[in-house]
């Protein structure tokens, strides 16, 4: 089935390749800085390590002309008179103040065209995003999203961020969060799509299988092993599905095999996460790109989903009706109630009964495994260098 490339059923791609007017890129660069938005020029580590490269560049380069002038004066210090001194003059000089001159004419080149590329780009996925009915956001520090990445380590930005709120509320971005500490620390990337839904619903994972790696799943959380689900056809083929203990039922209802079909034909490469009142897609490659067949596989995603979110917003948790039936069964009885209406047929609430909000996190003995190897290390350390 084909689904609509775009949730805005339009996609044009041309604003990410059609040529585009220096003027018009550092006027809407100016724009941003105006409005206290990311301009799409350099950060702070972009500029340590350009930093870093020029020292190191220009030493190198420094040293280079140093012996090169060294051994021309040498070959022409076997001459004698005014030409062999001017000539000794030019090498000895020269060479050193050209070669400097040259590569600080080629930093300030590299510099100049890698801070217009990135303003570049603003101006480009701005200008995707205004063709296609949605808006450009750029930057986003610490997203309040309740998905299982962006709860994690520290730094946590997303970059190049595209939201659209039509026919649904969806966000397009790449994510960023780093971990551990001097040598050990590590920077995670992602690339994430955020759809709003009707309704909280229960915390269901999809663990794509054609992502994982050697030692299983990619993704940064790990669950109970009792909390799988198999579920008809061939859908264990390419997801393996974890719902919380006690929503089996649930699940089944949510993934009929008109919806488990909509995620195989279009997001099998991709993990998923229900969590609240949200739909999360998960990728380690960047999904907000300068490449048309990236939006374009994104679109017809998310278009061949919206499709089925419509029949999740009847579904109901029947827990918080009981919960509601418990808790009025407690209460005082009043005299004064015309109105009452029987409990019985009450339809539940809009929600998720605690047991079924997070899944089970998986104790992960291998951890612990490493940090105790640690330590024991660390401790025979200590012994050896007493001894």
């Amino acid at each position: 089935m084909t689904a609509s490339p775009s949730p805005t059923g339009v996609f044009d791609p041309r604003p990410l390749t059609d040529p585009v007017d220096r003027a018009a890129v550092r006027a809407h660069a100016a724009a941003r800085r105006e409005r206290g938005a990311s301009t799409g020029g350099f950060r702070m580590p972009q500029i340590v390590g350009v930093i870093l490269a020029v020292v190191f560049a220009g030493f190198f380069v420094w040293i280079g002309a140093t012996i090169l002038s060294a051994v021309l004066s040498v070959f022409f210090g076997m001459g004698s008179g005014a030409l062999t001194d001017v000539l000794l003059v030019l090498v000895g000089v020269g060479i050193p103040v050209l070669a400097i001159a040259a590569f600080v004419g080629a930093v300030v080149v590299i510099v100049y065209r890698t801070y217009f590329g990135s303003a570049a780009r603003a101006y480009r996925l701005d200008r995707f995003a205004q063709a296609n009915g949605m808006s450009f956001v750029g930057e986003v520090s610490a997203p309040p999203l309740p998905g299982m990445i962006f709860s994690l380590g520290r730094a946590r930005t997303a970059d190049d961020v595209l939201r659209g709120e039509r026919p649904r509320w969806v966000e397009f971005g790449n994510y960023r969060y780093t971990t551990g500490s001097g040598k050990n620390s590590r920077t995670h990337r992602w690339g994430y799509v955020a759809v709003k839904l009707d309704t909280p619903l229960p915390h269901i994972v999809l663990d794509a299988v054609g992502n994982n790696g050697l030692f299983g799943s990619n993704l940064p959380q790990s669950f109970e092993k009792e909390q799988r689900l198999g579920l008809e056809g061939d859908f264990d083929r390419y997801f393996s599905l974890y719902c919380p203990t006690g929503y089996e039922r649930d699940a089944l209802y949510l993934f009929t095999p008109d919806v488990m079909a909509r995620f195989i034909d279009n997001a099998a490469a991709l993990d998923v996460e229900i969590v609240d009142d949200w739909l999360f897609l998960y990728s380690h490659r960047p999904f907000s790109t300068l490449d048309p067949a990236t939006w374009a596989w994104l679109f017809s995603a998310v278009g061949a989903l919206l499709d089925k979110l419509d029949q999740w917003a009847r579904w109901r948790d029947d827990r918080l009706a009981a919960e509601r039936a418990a808790g009025a069964a407690g209460a005082p009885a009043h005299d004064s109630l015309p109105f009452a209406t029987p409990l019985e047929g009450l339809r539940p609430p809009p929600g998720v009964a605690a047991p079924g909000k997070r899944l089970r996190r998986r104790f992960s003995w291998l951890s612990i495994v490493a940090v105790v190897g640690l330590v024991l290390f660390w401790l025979l350390e200590v012994v050896w260098n007493a001894l």
